[in-house]
């Protein structure tokens, strides 16, 4: 992991999130990190990056992986940051409690959600 200090407890709070460094860009550095901020995700990980491994294989392309550790370090971003992982929830919140995905709230959390998305994607690509 990147060398960022850590200070105080550890309690899994939102504020004691953000004190969880970015992680290096390595499949056991992002999962190491996932399993700080949400331990609940690991299994959905492993499935993606099982797909990801057939995918590559099948299409002998490597891009399946690039893109799984991607999409990782992205979400490990976005719930180590109250700030992205407050908007995630909210906009997640709105897509679900909207009626259809006509409704004006479906769409702006939509909007918000691929706004978070590319916000963590940026953070990590930089």
């Amino acid at each position: 992991m990147t060398a960022q200090p850590e200070h105080g407890p550890q309690d899994g709070s939102p504020r004691d999130r953000a004190q969880i460094p970015r992680p290096e860009r390595s499949p056991e550095a992002v999962r190491a990190a996932l399993a700080r901020v949400a331990p609940h995700r690991l299994g959905e990980m492993e499935r993606h990056k099982e797909d990801a491994l057939a995918a590559a294989l099948r299409d002998g392309k490597i891009g399946h992986l690039q893109h799984w550790l991607a999409w990782w370090a992205a979400q490990v971003e976005i719930e180590r940051r109250p700030d992205l992982s407050l908007r995630h929830h909210n906009a997640l919140d709105a897509i679900h409690n909207s009626t259809s995905k006509d409704d004006a709230a479906f769409r702006r959390g939509m909007d918000e959600l691929l706004a978070v998305r590319e916000e963590a994607r940026r953070a990590v690509s930089a």
